[in-house]
């Protein structure tokens, strides 16, 4: 399935932060988690994730360094910081609290609301 541009762009900071909290990686790298941990609904291609983890990167949430890989090629490694954690802790919550409006609204949350 293919997203609308502005609501994936909502949630693509969050999802890579959250990669990125279970340890550094590469881009290639970090777009094939994504992929694989949404079950193939999320995907990031490079003309999107390399400006997010720019972006990410100039707002302190996100460290990079240049690092030779097991093959010998060097590649810029992507990892969380104290600050990035942070923001991922407090974007997690509005995220769930998100979801369970969006949920109460299309009556999936197990509480139905009555009319306004």
């Amino acid at each position: 399935m293919k997203f609308e541009r502005e609501l994936l762009k909502g949630v693509a900071p969050v999802v890579v932060l959250e990669i990125l909290s279970r340890g550094r990686m590469y881009g290639y790298e970090l777009s094939e988690a994504i992929e694989q941990r949404s079950g193939d609904i999320l995907t990031l291609g490079r003309g999107t994730l390399y400006p997010l983890l720019y972006n990410l990167e100039a707002k302190g949430l996100v460290a990079a360094e240049w690092a030779e890989s097991e093959n010998g090629r060097k590649r810029r490694y992507y990892s969380i910081t104290g600050k990035g954690k942070d923001q991922l802790a407090r974007q997690k919550e509005q995220w769930l609290q998100l979801e369970r409006g969006v949920k109460l609204v299309f009556g999936l949350g197990g509480v139905e609301l009555g009319p306004a």
